[in-house]
């Protein structure tokens, strides 16, 4: 049996496959509350070793797109439990990835139309999604301000609450989101920190936000519900870091002792090329890094894998391997990874916000007599 299919443990998290369904935004949880329609979508795929949610947000501020989940308020937990029953009646596993977006907002997102937040008021050049007219639409970014020094604990504690708010609604562990250009991100890299205090500069400083976050979030659900996850070269969100190598592995070395039960690496440019020429980087050595300091949990590899370079990485130090886009057309992947296909074509105009069209009414094999 290819090892793909194999069993593994990720510290709590007893997986009875190593292919893992990478978390998807699709613009459906109006007001910031999961759905019946969510449930159905996620109960779908249960079949994956490992399921990690969409981003959801942390708090109110961290809101950075239109009709994407929360973890804040009542509801949403209750919305969320829905989607952890079906998911678990179905026989699956899932962790919330815990979010906040900082600069990568709207004053329309935000509470009273505040200013989006960020380690300094560097704006991103990039695009959110705002709906209007009932209809996704695209939009700039707003200018964020920087976070007061003062502010910063608070937003930790906001990642430590969403953590246990997210056990509260049954998921299985969290993932806290530190890649792409997002608020963990954006303290990481120099591009949009230019900070001069206790959270800017050097490399130790620039890294205590996300280790803060980590050590608070350990604290609220323990270490082997709790993964991470990075992406040290992606130009995502326009973020960028023209030294990445001796950031990471920084990063990396104090993730050791942690005993988080997974970090989560985007190789490359997030959803594009899996190796960028401009930004070398050596992931082995992060690894190494990450396990020579302690690091005994699963190393999860994502971005662009199909079932030949999903066994050649296992085969070479990954334990769990991430798919994104094919998740979205093909529900039974698992199945379709075993048999070599066939595989769905996803429908681009349904990926972002809509009903159940392009979300819910994919066909499985089952559907189409194959079993």
């Amino acid at each position: 049996m290819s090892k793909l299919f194999t069993p593994f443990r990720a510290g709590a998290l007893a997986l009875p496959n190593r292919i893992v369904m990478a978390p998807l935004t699709r613009n459906r949880a109006p007001n910031g509350t999961p759905t019946p329609l969510m449930a159905e979508y996620y109960r779908q795929r249960a079949s994956a070793g490992l399921i990690v949610s969409e981003g959801t947000a942390i708090s109110p501020q961290g809101q950075g797109y239109a009709d994407v989940p929360g973890l804040y308020s009542t509801e949403q937990i209750d919305g969320w439990r829905r989607v952890t029953r079906a998911v678990h009646e179905a026989g699956g596993r899932i962790v919330a990835q815990l979010w906040h977006v900082g600069r990568v907002s709207h004053v329309d997102l935000q509470p009273h139309h505040a200013l989006p937040v960020a380690p300094s008021a560097v704006r991103a050049h990039t695009k959110t999604v705002l709906i209007r007219d009932g209809a996704p639409v695209f939009v700039e970014t707003s200018i964020p301000r920087a976070l007061d020094a003062e502010e910063i604990p608070g937003i930790v504690r906001d990642y430590a609450h969403a953590a246990r708010f997210a056990i509260d609604a049954g998921f299985d562990g969290v993932e806290i989101h530190g890649a792409n250009g997002y608020l963990i991100d954006q303290f990481l890299k120099s591009s949009a920190n230019h900070r001069s205090d206790d959270y800017g500069g050097p490399i130790p400083n620039r890294a205590r936000f996300l280790l803060e976050v980590v050590r608070a979030v350990i604290e609220a659900v323990g270490p082997g519900r709790t993964g991470i996850r990075l992406s040290p070269v992606t130009p995502a969100n326009d973020i960028d870091e023209p030294h990445p190598q001796p950031l990471f592995e920084y990063v990396a070395r104090h993730l050791g002792p942690l005993g988080l039960a997974y970090i989560h690496v985007i190789e490359g440019a997030t959803g594009g090329p899996r190796v960028r020429e401009d930004r070398p980087f050596d992931y082995d050595a992060m690894r190494t890094a990450w396990r020579s300091h302690g690091g005994d949990g699963a190393w999860m590899v994502n971005n662009g894998y199909d079932r030949a370079l999903a066994e050649q990485a296992l085969e070479h130090g990954a334990d769990l391997v991430a798919f994104g886009r094919a998740y979205i057309a093909n529900p039974d992947l698992v199945e379709r990874l075993r048999r070599g296909g066939p595989f769905n074509t996803p429908d681009r105009s349904t990926f972002y916000g809509g009903g159940a069209h392009g979300y819910t009414d994919y066909p499985t094999l089952a559907d189409a007599g194959g079993q």
